[in-house]
């Protein structure tokens, strides 16, 4: 075949974009997937959001408008005038937030000693951490609770914060991380008379900052959204956290769906703002988790 005969590629490129070239069928059947998954995945957002600004009586008549005819904010003054949503937010945050620092400084201590130390049992400490992946938090819980009910720490942040700090992938990741640094960097620090304690927090650590903050804010998210564990912590609505605390929005006649879903908004505005603000670094966070788990 000549040299003319060959498609030209800007000429290929300028008919498409002027509509006179082939349609690409694999693009427009995948953009065509991605638009309804989408779609599908946003809907039920929307639709407590759509109940929570309904009126109780359009709620329980059982209307499938997706668009109220009439916008109230009832269910949410309901559920701040009757319900503890300030002191459920208040445990949350401050549980997030001291779960999410533990996490971050133990399995990045962890990672660094697996990484840059040489101490007997090095390989096989770093064989269980990666063997935890094997065991579902769930299989745990029994043991959880029995541990947390002897030690006397059920219904107290304590309990809820103490079986949450082990998370062997951000130890993983942070290994990763700290073995592809030069240790010619530690051993100069180590000549200036530096510890270890000084050497990961002021070279380690500020020489991943990136995976610090995305590690970091994925461990926010699944603290606060964390519901199994402190559903079986929190036995009282003083210590409950929001997941949790949202499961005792009812009155005497049941479930009172659009209080229900007005206290699903309140308690999902968090993650959603995080999410926003951080998208990118939440993404590269599970980009890594992923990339450690395959």
């Amino acid at each position: 075949m000549s040299a003319e005969a060959l498609p030209n590629r800007e000429a290929i490129a300028a008919a498409r974009s002027r509509g006179d070239g082939p349609i690409d069928i694999i693009g427009l059947v995948l953009t065509v997937i991605t638009i309804l998954v989408a779609l599908g995945s946003f809907f039920p957002i929307y639709w407590a959001i759509i109940t929570s600004i309904k009126p109780d009586g359009e709620v329980i008549s059982g209307s499938n408008s997706l668009i109220p005819n009439r916008v109230v904010f009832d269910s949410y003054i309901h559920i701040w005038n009757n319900t503890n949503i300030g002191i459920w937010y208040i445990n949350s945050m401050v549980t997030s937030l001291i779960i999410t620092a533990l996490v971050i400084v133990s399995s990045a201590g962890c990672a660094y000693a697996l990484s840059q130390l040489d101490f007997p049992g090095r390989r096989v400490i770093y064989v269980l951490i990666l063997a935890c992946f094997m065991v579902p938090m769930q299989a745990l819980i029994v043991n959880h609770f029995v541990l947390m009910a002897q030690f006397k720490l059920l219904n107290t942040w304590a309990g809820i914060i103490l079986p949450q700090l082990i998370v062997p992938v951000v130890i993983i990741v942070y290994k990763q991380f700290f073995d592809s640094v030069p240790k010619e960097f530690r051993e100069a620090a180590q000549m200036d008379s530096a510890g270890h304690l000084k050497i990961l927090f002021r070279i380690y650590l500020p020489m991943n900052w990136g995976v610090t903050a995305s590690l970091a804010i994925i461990t926010f998210i699944g603290a606060w959204n964390s519901f199994l564990w402190p559903f079986l912590a929190a036995t009282g609505e003083a210590t409950m956290t929001v997941p949790v605390g949202i499961t005792q929005v009812k009155d005497a006649y049941g479930i009172i769906y659009g209080k229900l879903m007005a206290s699903a908004v309140v308690a999902g505005l968090p993650v959603a703002v995080v999410y926003l603000i951080f998208q990118r670094r939440v993404t590269q966070a599970i980009m890594l988790s992923a990339g450690v788990k395959g």
